[in-house]
């Protein structure tokens, strides 16, 4: 893409009704849009962030066999009267019409499943869904690590017995290992170990450790595991005693429902046994927010390359010399060619240094910049955004060196 085609802009100042962070550099760099208190719109480039975020999870829940859907966003009275949960306060309804914008799916999944599980020979069932959500959130202050709108991927399973609940809950458990390595977040995110809530007497959160974060963990010296604040009471799986405290965002979660929404949707085997479910959820454009508090530093954002928008960040410096702009739209095409994704910045309305400014903002991984001073070297400078080292590189071997 050439960033004189890009619409956005990218602005000096922080925003004064922000005090995250995530939401801070998002906005500067043009990523985001502020629409109201906990609503955003992603501009192209938070957009091709949250599509590669979305596409990781996509493909590690493909890959343990569960099935992509699309529900609702609006959702009917009834089936929420039946849970008991059409008044709770999370929930946007429309009094008028008997309808609720969905925060959760299970009134609508499991009676969807009754309609196609007949009998034992039709289980275990996976059933994802990547979609927005809609909570109605009083502290709506942390950028779009707590938004009214967001994208969420939820997934839900249904067995007939526990064994086969437990052994795919393992299964997600390592796929969420996966989703959060490929997103660059390997040795910062811990499973731990948090409350059931009505379901069970424990679940499993995925925690990222921030300094930025809203929980409190425990992670035991002994296996790795963290044990949340909130119930810090339970013992570690392993017996260890000793913990390291820290500050963390939950960037994911793991439930064992049992069988309550089974048992209020009839969702039975042709024995009559009600079925089990778990629920396993991540928030996409919350784990992109998370991903932001980590990975920055005083000039702006410093993405993993497996969730940059861009790989390279292709900067011409010519001041006008129609030489030097040739060569950088040669190198352009060049790294194009190459199934590069680039971000071509041949702005003439910029200066230097605000060219440069823009790129440490942005954050992609990788600058090549192109100027007089490394023509004449036959080369160009390039540099990692997280590394202050620059090297120059001869144009011919430029495609092998990156």
């Amino acid at each position: 893409m050439k960033q004189s085609n890009l619409f956005t802009k990218t602005f000096k100042e922080t925003p004064k009704d922000e005090v995250s962070l995530n939401a801070q550099l998002l906005i500067r760099g043009g990523f985001v849009d502020k629409t109201g208190a906990g609503i955003y719109t992603f501009l192209p480039l938070g957009l091709r962030v949250l599509n590669k975020i979305e596409n990781i999870v996509r493909e590690e829940m493909n890959n343990i066999e569960a099935q992509e859907v699309l529900m609702p966003s609006l959702l009917p009275k009834d089936n929420w009267e039946k849970t008991g949960r059409w008044n709770v306060p999370e929930m946007y309804r429309i009094k008028d019409e008997n309808l609720g914008l969905g925060w959760t799916h299970e009134e609508i999944i499991t009676p969807l499943m009754k309609k196609n599980i007949l009998s034992s020979r039709d289980l275990p069932r996976y059933v994802y869904q990547i979609q927005s959500k809609f909570r109605n959130e009083p502290r709506a202050k942390s950028g779009i690590l707590r938004g009214r709108e967001f994208l969420m991927k939820d997934l839900y399973s249904f067995h007939n017995n526990e064994e086969s609940l437990n052994e795919y809950y393992e299964r997600v458990k390592k796929a969420y290992e996966r989703i959060y390595e490929r997103c660059g977040l390997k040795g910062k995110t811990y499973l731990t170990l948090a409350g059931g809530g009505t379901f069970s007497s424990s679940s499993h959160e995925f925690q990222m450790i921030t300094s930025a974060g809203e929980d409190i963990i425990y992670i035991c010296k002994k296996c790795g595991m963290a044990i949340n604040k909130e119930v810090f009471d339970k013992r570690c799986e392993c017996g260890g005693k000793e913990f390291i405290e820290e500050k963390a965002i939950e960037v994911g979660n793991i439930f064992k429902l049992g069988s309550k929404y089974s048992e209020i949707f009839d969702l039975k085997d042709e024995n009559g046994k009600n079925l089990i479910m778990g629920c396993y959820g991540i928030g996409i454009s919350r784990l992109m927010g998370a991903i932001v508090e980590v990975f920055n530093d005083d000039k702006g954002i410093i993405w993993p390359e497996t969730v940059a928008p861009f790989s390279v960040h292709l900067i011409s410096l010519d001041g006008g010399d129609a030489s030097i702009k040739a060569k950088a739209d040669e190198i352009y095409s060049i790294l194009q060619n190459s199934n590069l994704e680039v971000l071509y910045d041949n702005r003439d309305d910029k200066t230097a240094g605000e060219k440069l400014n823009d790129c440490d903002l942005m954050g992609i991984p990788l600058r090549v910049v192109i100027s007089a001073k490394t023509l004449k070297e036959e080369s160009v400078e390039i540099k990692k955004r997280n590394e202050e080292k620059t090297t120059l590189v001869k144009i011919k071997d430029l495609k092998n060196e990156i």
